[in-house]
C-alpha cells in the first residue's frame, strides 16, 4: 500500500495549518495514498517558545479537526493528525487518527514528554494500536521515539508493521543547513530511526516540519534499517511511498524476553 509522509511549513496560524494540510492531503490521495501523517503538535504548531506558550481554546481545537473530518472524508484518505488537546481540562499532546470516511478512531497521547515539556502539557496514558485498510500501526510521538525506544517495541510486539512518528527538530530562525542525510556530523536523530525500524524488524515512519534548519528529514525506514526515502531538508511536500507489510514480521521484537526485565 502507499502512504504518505507530510512536510508542511510551519504553519503561522491555525488557519494555516489547515490549508496547508488540505492541499498536502489532496496531493497524497491523488497519488493513491491510503494514510498521511503530519508532524508534531501541528495544530496549531509545536511552541517555538515552549516557556512562553499560548494554548489553543478547545473550541478552536475541535473546530481544527472538525475540518480535518471533512478534509479525510473528502479524498477518501486517513489522517494521523498531532495536535494539541483538551481531555476533561487536562492539556495533552496527542496524535488523532481519522479514517478515510472522515471519523475519528482515536487517538495515541505523548507519554513519554521531553523534560522541557513539563509545563505545558501533561503526560498522557497507555499506548494503543491503530488499523487502517488491514495495516496495523503504532505511533510515538518525537521524544517517545528518539529517547524511549520501548514505545516502538511495544507496537511491534502488539503486531504493528509500521510506527508513525510525528516529531519537531530544528529551526527557522538559526541552525546549521543539513546536507545529506545520515551524515556522521548531523544530530543523532536520523540514526535513532533506523535503529526503531532494524531492532524491531519494522518500518519506521518519521515526519517533522520542512524549517529552513531541520535536524531531522522526514523519512521512512525499512525494516531492515535502510532509508527507503526521505524528503529533501527544507523543502515542503509530501513523500509518497509503497509499503509492503509483509515484510515488517516484527522478528527481532517478538524475541525480546520481556519477563526478564519485571
Amino acid at each position: 500500500m502507499k502512504i504518505a509522509l507530510a512536510s508542511p511549513l510551519y504553519p503561522k496560524s491555525i488557519d494555516d495549518a489547515i490549508a496547508q494540510l488540505q492541499k498536502l492531503v489532496e496531493d497524497a490521495a491523488q497519488q493513491n495514498a491510503s494514510i498521511i501523517c503530519f508532524p508534531e503538535t501541528y495544530i496549531p504548531g509545536y511552541p517555538l517558545d515552549i516557556d512562553n506558550a499560548k494554548r489553543s481554546t478547545p473550541e478552536m481545537l475541535e473546530n481544527a479537526l472538525t475540518k480535518a473530518c471533512t478534509i479525510a472524508k473528502e479524498n477518501s484518505i486517513a489522517i494521523i493528525l498531532p495536535m494539541d488537546w483538551y481531555e476533561d481540562e487536562v492539556f495533552l499532546n496527542v496524535a488523532f487518527v481519522i479514517s478515510a470516511g472522515g471519523e475519528v478512531l482515536g487517538y495515541q497521547p505523548k507519554v513519554q514528554l521531553d523534560p522541557s515539556e513539563d509545563n505545558l502539557w501533561i503526560a498522557g496514558k497507555g499506548r494503543k494500536l491503530f488499523e487502517v485498510q488491514e495495516l496495523k500501526f503504532g505511533i510515538a510521538i518525537c521524544h517517545e521515539g528518539f529517547r524511549y525506544p520501548e514505545t516502538v517495541r511495544w507496537a511491534a510486539r502488539e503486531g504493528a508493521a509500521i510506527v508513525f512518528h510525528p516529531h519537531f527538530a530544528g529551526s527557522d530562525i538559526e541552525g546549521v543547513e543539513l546536507k545529506e542525510w545520515c551524515h556522521v556530523n548531523n544530530p543523532y536523530y536520523e540514526k535513532a530511526m533506523m535503529m526503531r525500524a532494524l531492532e524491531n524488524t519494522i518500518y519506521f515512519a518519521s515526519v517533522n516540519y520542512a524549517t529552513k534548519y531541520q535536524e531531522s528529514a522526514t523519512s521512512l525506514i525499512a525494516p531492515d534499517g535502510k532509508c527507503i526515502a526521505h524528503q529533501p531538508y527544507s523543502k515542503a511536500g509530501v513523500l509518497v511511498v509503497d509499503i509492503d507489510p509483509e515484510l515488517a514480521t516484527a522478528r527481532l521484537a517478538k524475541r525480546f524476553k520481556a519477563d526478564e526485565y519485571v
